[in-house]
């Protein structure tokens, strides 16, 4: 029976794949789940999947940087909710990815691709993982996220970034702000802040990025501070004194 990691820092993101691989391949046995790249490393290590499932992104080791060792012993799959330039550089390395949310035709395909290339043990992917970290990371084009995976209630959804508000930080969480709704992540704003395009994303206080383009005013409370008036929501959010400059024609 053929054996399968799962690793990816968000729960809900890890039971969507685990419920789509049961569909798609009931044989499959899931023997194990990571929330952070070291904790995929260790368990490769002492499990000996036959395959993992690896988000690009996530806390302590990245995707590529755990797939280096984790390939030793597993064929790699790569899951990412990134842009067209993270999958075209995947195309390129002709490296199995899937895109969040994962759709199961894509999935089926990777799966027939997958049963194909068990008979044999898993290539070295050491120096495509380079190529890929290079083109992804070194290139002249930066990629930053496009989506969001939040939960809302017991469901996760995919959020794309350009509707989206603000971020701000609620307690253990990050609450996400679009026109229609709310949703909580667990990322927190200070790592929001290097995957956003900081076009696209300000941040105004050390618990608050905004949206540029959402911005519909911008004045001045009682004690003088600044606040930020965003359209399609009536909650202000406040500019500290560090990111004043933002606004230093006010």
């Amino acid at each position: 029976m053929p054996t399968a990691l799962i690793a990816d820092d968000e729960r809900l993101m890890r039971d969507q794949i685990r419920l789509a691989l049961a569909e798609a391949w009931p044989e499959l046995q899931i023997v194990g789940e990571a929330k952070n790249g070291d904790e995929a490393v260790e368990m490769a290590e002492t499990l000996k999947p036959d395959i993992a499932f690896l988000d690009i992104r996530m806390p302590g080791r990245t995707g590529l940087e755990a797939a280096r060792e984790v390939c030793q012993h597993a064929h790699v799959v790569f899951v990412t909710a990134y842009d067209q330039y993270a999958v075209e550089a995947f195309e390129r390395g002709a490296v199995d990815y899937l895109m969040k949310p994962v759709e199961q035709d894509r999935l089926a395909r990777t799966v027939e691709r997958l049963k194909a290339r068990l008979v044999e043990p898993p290539p070295d992917l050491n120096q495509m993982l380079m190529k890929l970290a290079g083109s992804m990371n070194g290139g002249t084009q930066k990629s930053y996220l496009k989506w969001i995976q939040a939960s809302v209630g017991n469901a996760i959804r995919m959020i794309a970034t350009r509707e989206i508000l603000f971020f701000t930080a609620d307690e253990k969480y990050t609450r996400v702000q679009t026109c229609e709704f709310e949703a909580l992540i667990r990322k927190p704003i200070r790592e929001l802040v290097a995957e956003l395009d900081p076009d696209e994303f300000w941040q105004i206080h050390r618990a608050t990025l905004v949206k540029v383009d959402a911005i519909a005013a911008v004045t001045r409370d009682e004690r003088g501070h600044l606040m930020v008036s965003v359209r399609g929501n009536p909650e202000k959010l406040e500019v500290s004194r560090s990111f004043g400059h933002l606004f230093k024609q006010m």
